[in-house]
């Protein structure tokens, strides 16, 4: 079996599976991010509301589990397929396996028809007998392989090179729990917008329009959603909440902040930290909130504009050189929420674990380096510098603060009083690494420093 042919590009209007197809092949092909091709998606397919949960069912799904499905593919593969032949042949096979409300007949008719649409005529057949092999004989088990990291890795269709680096880091049993933890759905967290109301308030007007909330894990303006949609609200619409994951309002909670202090967030876009870090201060004092791209300004005066703050200020242009733009120790507190490798949101973004490489560290780490070291000019005497990542890498996280602190010798790490006491948030040697399943939330981390009188 050799099928090499190149697919039609006819959009199927309306159609759920062969949206989700477009969207695999786009993340496969061009390293796209699924989050951002969803929203486009469902807007070029004319996707109805009914059907949108599953068109986000079956991309996500798919692809947290490319290397399971992959495994229980291969006995029934002979030759080689093209790249969107074998995407149809995992998507369909995702919802036989993981999804039981789908009838399998359903499932093998539309994949067939999706594959007289797009391609030759002879793919039509392939995929129907492939598929058809698979119903009549199952699909094999993963208690076949030995327990290991290859096991783990097919299992949790995590790379093996990744379950070996987090076996190092966090330990085998900790590594497998987290990558189990992150194939499944992420919780919908809201931030409560503190300059303009209460916890308690807002959840009583999210209930009253049928949403299902609950208090945060460990963030005191955090809401859990259980069900229903936030931002169809009023209560967003009035700029009461923002939608941000619970992990990612940390690193605010870290700067201890005050009204009235000039505070500079590094990399900015869309706003989630630094409308949070306005909202902290009450509104009152000043927010620079810089990005490399100018096109993501609108995002964050967007986001300012909703909550109705006033006191940031958007602007581009490369972080790493913003002495030539401020003067030095000009700052009362400076957030480097730092480009990083993305390893802690991989639900949210699973096509990560398949497109990061090991060499991808070492470009991150010097990124993280140079801002840290600016930040380190930029802030006052007495100020704190907070440093964090959604990412559970030790050479960006732990090693990044020990390499920095080597460097300079007028900084020293902080306690993060803000976050103690909390039996869910592990600070160790006054860092904090969240992992997914400490609380159901991203994965993190958060330092902060002090630079010391002379």
């Amino acid at each position: 079996m050799n099928i090499n042919t190149r697919p039609k590009k006819k959009i199927w209007n309306g159609n759920v599976r062969d949206a989700a197809l477009s969207i695999l092949m786009e993340i496969n092909d061009h390293q796209a991010y699924s989050n951002l091709l969803l929203h486009r998606t469902i807007e070029k397919y004319g996707i109805e509301t009914k059907d949108r949960g599953l068109l986000t069912e079956l991309t996500y799904g798919t692809l947290q589990h490319r290397m399971t499905l992959d495994y229980y593919l291969e006995p029934f593969v002979r030759g080689k397929l093209d790249g969107w032949v074998r995407e149809l042949l995992r998507l369909s096979l995702y919802q036989i396996v993981y999804l039981t409300k789908i009838p399998p007949h359903a499932v093998v008719h539309e994949a067939v028809e999706i594959a007289k649409r797009r391609g030759h005529k002879r793919i039509a057949p392939t995929v129907n007998g492939i598929l058809r092999s698979v119903l009549r004989k199952g699909v094999r088990s993963l208690d076949e392989m030995q327990d290991g990291t290859l096991k783990t890795s097919i299992e949790t269709s995590h790379p093996e090179w990744l379950i070996k680096r987090w076996n190092e880091q966090f330990g085998e049993e900790d590594a497998a729990i987290m990558a189990h933890e992150n194939n499944h759905p992420a919780a919908m967290t809201i931030r409560v917008n503190t300059a303009k109301t209460t916890p308690d308030e807002v959840i009583a007007l999210l209930e009253s329009e049928g949403v299902e909330v609950r208090k945060g894990e460990v963030v005191p303006e955090c809401i859990i959603s259980d069900s229903g949609n936030p931002a169809n609200t009023q209560a967003y619409k009035k700029g009461l909440i923002t939608i941000q994951d619970e992990s990612s309002m940390l690193p605010v909670l870290a700067l201890d902040l005050s009204p009235g202090m000039r505070v500079l967030d590094m990399c900015a876009a869309p706003g989630g930290k630094t409308t949070h870090i306005a909202e902290k201060m009450n509104d009152k004092g000043e927010v620079f909130a810089h990005d490399l791209h100018e096109h993501k300004l609108k995002l964050i005066e967007a986001n300012a504009t909703r909550l109705g703050l006033t006191s940031i200020k958007a602007l581009s242009g490369d972080s790493r050189k913003l002495t030539e733009l401020y003067e030095l120790s000009s700052f009362d507190r400076i957030l480097v929420d730092a480009p990083c490798s993305g390893l802690g949101v991989i639900r949210r973004k699973p096509e990560i674990k398949y497109n990061k490489t090991q060499a991808d560290f070492d470009a991150l780490t010097s990124i993280q380096s140079d801002l840290l070291d600016t930040a380190r000019e930029l802030i006052k005497t007495d100020g704190v510098i907070v440093y964090s990542t959604c990412t559970v890498e030790y050479a960006e996280n732990q090693g990044m603060v020990e390499r920095f602190l080597v460097r300079h010798t007028d900084m020293e790490k902080i306690p993060l009083p803000q976050l103690t006491g909390n039996e869910k948030l592990a600070i160790e040697d006054n860092t904090l690494q969240v992992l997914p399943q400490h609380f159901g939330s991203d994965g993190f981390f958060v330092a902060a420093f002090r630079k010391k009188s002379k």
